[in-house]
């Protein structure tokens, strides 16, 4: 079954645990977190104190994306506040593998991101280590843009590099994605679904994630 990573960025700031709860109540087994540092993206956002604050009231697989240039430098003060996993850019840091032993050696899932302009083959120097694999389907930084349709046939690329490599990551898409999409991105390889206004954006955001949910699965 499709998992639906709701996106940090697009709550409520002034209220995390009432829709880190009510996202819970929906469906939702993952939380997704952009840490952006303004300067790899045009941005800023959480730093290791808000992830361990919200660690202490909820359960949800903690999804932390560094957006941010030397991204090995806070693997582990992210691992420490409660991640599950830690994905970096492929752009930000020449030192993967060690980046992959890193969260191998203190038990998280290790996942690398590509921008929308670079080839998914750049992840074949380490492509079986890998547990997950980001496809950003806009420009990252800020949520609220476009679904790039362009983004379909990059997703499915990745999932016949994991054929041919006999790989086990799993292959998540963050950008645009929302009910009306998601059976096509679903349909083309995608394992994990990164949507923020699509979810809090609604008012009924427990109906939000299972149309979006609904939708993916009637096209799998």
């Amino acid at each position: 079954m499709v998992i639906i990573a709701p996106s940090l960025l697009s709550a409520n700031a002034g209220n995390y645990d009432k829709d880190i709860k009510v996202i819970e109540e929906g469906g939702a087994k993952y939380l997704h977190i952009d840490v952006m540092d303004g300067h790899f993206v045009p941005n800023m956002s959480f730093g290791p104190n808000i992830v361990q604050g919200i660690r202490e009231n909820s359960n949800l697989f903690f999804d932390v994306h560094l957006m941010i240039e030397k991204p090995e430098q806070f693997v582990i003060p992210f691992i420490e506040a409660g991640a599950d996993s830690v994905t970096i850019h492929v752009e930000a840091s020449d030192k993967i593998k060690d980046f992959i032993n890193t969260c191998k050696q203190h038990g998280v899932k290790a996942g690398v991101s590509l921008r929308p302009q670079t080839p998914v083959s750049s992840i074949e120097g380490f492509i079986s280590d890998l547990d997950l694999l980001l496809i950003m389907s806009i420009n990252p930084g800020f949520g609220g843009q476009s679904f790039m349709p362009e983004s379909l046939e990059r997703i499915s690329e990745a999932k016949l590099l994991r054929e041919k490599h006999k790989a086990n990551f799993l292959i998540s898409v963050d950008g645009g994605v929302n009910a009306e999409n998601a059976g096509k991105i679903r349909q083309a390889g995608a394992d994990i679904l990164v949507a923020g206004s699509a979810i809090f954006g609604k008012e009924d955001r427990k109906a939000a994630i299972q149309d979006i949910i609904n939708s993916a699965e009637q096209r799998a």
